[in-house]
């Protein structure tokens, strides 16, 4: 895996860091690919069960490398770095199976923003920003921003975002609901995303998978449809160890333990 990620494990909590400081995390290709390889890693361990994503340094992630881009511009196929990179990194992250919270340590810009807004939890500090700026250099939106922040603070808000390409600031980013969490100091992000993650890493970790797969489907499709992928949850939920001792311990009034299994 490249220098420009780093993947540590802490128990059962996968950390993620963008590793470019001195260029703010921008995404480049040997970024881009080391994030999906990290993906794909967390994914496939089941040791693994919360993943918290974070940038290296000030910014959690001002978006695609322009210098890099710059280069593309003259061959036939400029933005094929959304095809080859973007979506899968985009799929990978929605679909992910087990809860990942982002770290929005400073500005989170472009596909910085569209990778933090597919988190399932977003923490932030005082100096953090978001800037859609895709039309800041006459591009529409990429890395799923069309799909989540409609969702997330309603179309009209997510049209402004977009054309406008106007810095949104911690506490207005916490008042339209881009931000889960908003701690009060700029060094606590970090710590703060590390300790929800392990909270949510001792919680029924198929449970958690299966209602972020009906979520994603039920954005986009119909009640009767999602009715069925709903049964479906329930029954790969109702074989599980969690749902069986945590019954147990609800009818015996005891604390549930959940082992991820």
């Amino acid at each position: 895996m490249s220098d420009t990620l780093l993947l540590t494990r802490d128990g059962a909590v996968a950390t993620i860091t963008l590793n470019r400081p001195d260029s703010l995390n921008s995404l480049n290709v040997a970024l881009k690919e080391a994030l999906a390889q990290a993906l794909a890693e967390v994914r496939d361990d089941s040791a693994v069960r919360a993943v918290v994503l974070a940038g290296a340094g000030r910014a959690f992630c001002v978006g695609q490398d322009l210098r890099e881009h710059v280069a593309s511009l003259d061959g036939p196929t400029p933005l094929d770095t959304v095809v080859r990179h973007y979506n899968p990194i985009a799929l990978g992250l929605a679909a992910l199976p087990k809860p990942v919270i982002a770290a929005v340590r400073g500005a989170a810009a472009g596909a910085g923003a569209s990778l933090a807004l597919l988190a399932d939890f977003r923490v932030g500090g005082p100096d953090t920003s978001f800037l859609m700026a895709f039309a800041r250099v006459g591009l529409a939106a990429d890395t799923g921003a069309s799909w989540t922040l409609p969702r997330l603070i309603g179309h009209a808000k997510a049209t402004e975002l977009l054309m406008l390409a106007e810095p949104v600031n911690a506490s207005a980013a916490w008042n339209l609901g881009l931000l889960t969490k908003l701690v009060g100091d700029d060094e606590q992000v970090l710590p703060s995303a590390q300790e929800l993650a392990a909270r949510l890493a001792a919680g029924p970790t198929v449970a958690y998978g299966q209602i972020k797969r009906e979520l994603l489907h039920a954005a986009v499709n119909s009640l009767e449809s999602t009715l069925e992928v709903e049964a479906q949850a329930q029954a790969a939920c109702g074989i599980t160890s969690d749902h069986r001792e945590s019954t147990l311990a609800f009818v015996n009034k005891q604390k549930p333990g959940f082992t991820g299994a």
